[in-house]
């Protein structure tokens, strides 16, 4: 498209709050003279769901907040101003529009129910000659590199990660140059946990996760995990720690609401290799992107399916909803000590590993036999790193409704006696109260 001196547009931040390799603000910045950029912190994100969780606790609202503030001083190195509200979407961007006569809104392309019904609103509020430009840009490997529709991702992981690996590239990193300045009125103003209805907190002393929100952040923990320890060069092997700062990336926070992308993670792993060297470790990080890009197409394939308490397979169990069991699980009263501990370390921090994530949803969904869709709402509330994609994706196959076609089932006894030998974990959290 070519520039006119009246083209302005206008950027709609979702989970793509990021500057650096951000496809979304690139195009905008290449396609137009004059550009502004908006991020709401919709009051539905701060409501109950339907089982009676907060869709955002206060952990990620935190994260979230310093992501915005972040984000808000970097795009002001290239000229662009950040408009926030505390308000939903379809009652600000027209206003937006209007005053500075917007000809076309670029936004990250998302395809579940609830951000689709959103965009719906947003579209109804505005003239239809206004041009949404909805751009793909949460994967590693792009829909239009993968060789394949949605409808034939395989059902199986490693089946898709061979295709991906053998016929698909990763695209490069964009890099966006500043627009000539303008003056632009903007007295918005980031909202605090207290705003959003949420309670102010101290990060917990052993919190594994006590890292700071937004790109900045992200980029920094990224070159002090790759190139200042080194710690990429044992991941494999860590990765299925429970304590401490570096047994894992602990990317998947910025990953999730996009103030670090896939591309980028991938291309240091690149020069990493190239600086050092090539192991398993280096490559095991990649395979976990690949499984994040699994699930995204997952949910891109099988749309609500995702949400049913049946999933992708339309199997039958039977789930109970038993208040008191669920209420126990959360608050670290089960009769399992590993699983007390991983419910009491999320409850406090915020953050919990995969390993003990694995764990406490196999208890929740295989021996307790409550309705996992719980468990997963509760997860959306208080992680970190919640992702709607990865999140309800995991909860699905440990139940055994999703792509696991074992139907396994976790032995958290053995479990624990092999992760947590010498019990160092369980003494950690099980010593905390929880109020």
């Amino acid at each position: 498209m070519q520039k006119t001196q009246k083209n302005t547009a206008l950027v709609w931040f979702r989970n793509d709050l990021r500057v650096q390799d951000n496809r979304v603000l690139n195009r905008a910045i290449i396609e137009n003279n004059n550009v502004i950029a908006l991020y709401c912190f919709d009051p539905r994100h701060y409501e109950l769901s339907n089982f009676g969780f907060k869709k955002t606790e206060k952990y990620r609202a935190k994260f979230l907040i310093d992501t915005i503030k972040d984000l808000k001083a970097n795009l002001k190195t290239l000229n662009i101003e950040l408009f926030v509200y505390h308000k939903k979407p379809e009652h600000v961007i027209k206003t937006l529009v209007d005053a500075y006569a917007i000809n076309s809104i670029y936004l990250q392309k998302e395809w579940t129910s609830e951000e689709n019904l959103v965009l719906k609103k947003v579209k109804n509020t505005v003239e239809s000659t206004l041009v949404f430009n909805e751009i793909y840009d949460q994967f590693l490997y792009h829909p239009e590199a993968i060789n394949m529709q949605p409808s034939q991702i395989p059902q199986v992981f490693t089946n898709f990660r061979k295709k991906v690996e053998k016929h698909s590239n990763v695209w490069p990193v964009t890099v966006n140059h500043a627009l000539e300045k303008t003056v632009i009125t903007n007295n918005t103003i980031i909202p605090s946990l207290e705003d959003l209805g949420l309670e102010s907190f101290k990060t917990h002393r052993n919190s594994a996760f006590p890292f700071s929100g937004g790109e900045t952040a992200g980029l920094k923990r990224l070159d002090d995990y790759f190139f200042k320890t080194k710690k990429l060069a044992v991941y494999k092997k860590t990765r299925n720690g429970l304590l401490g700062l570096d047994y894992s990336s602990k990317f998947s926070p910025w990953l999730a609401n996009g103030s670090i992308s896939a591309r980028t993670i991938y291309w240091k792993i690149k020069e990493f290799e190239q600086q050092f060297y090539k192991n398993d470790s280096t490559y095991w990080l990649i395979f976990e992107l690949i499984w994040r890009d699994y699930f995204k197409y997952i949910a891109l394939k099988h749309q609500n399916d995702i949400f049913k308490i049946n999933g992708i397979l339309k199997k039958d169990y039977d789930w109970t909803y038993d208040t008191e069991l669920v209420n126990k699980w959360i608050n670290g009263e089960t009769p399992s000590p590993f699983v007390n501990a991983n419910m009491i370390e999320l409850k406090k921090t915020g953050w919990m590993s995969n390993r003990g994530r694995q764990n406490v949803a196999s208890y929740f969904a295989k021996n307790l036999l409550l309705d996992w869709r719980i468990g997963a709402a509760y997860f959306e509330s208080v992680l970190l790193d919640y992702d709607v994609h990865s999140n309800y994706g995991n909860w699905m196959y440990v139940a055994g409704v999703g792509n696991d076609p074992r139907d396994r089932k976790f032995n958290v006894s053995l479990q624990a006696s092999r992760y947590d030998a010498n019990n160092k974990f369980r003494t950690t959290w099980l010593q905390e109260t929880l109020f």
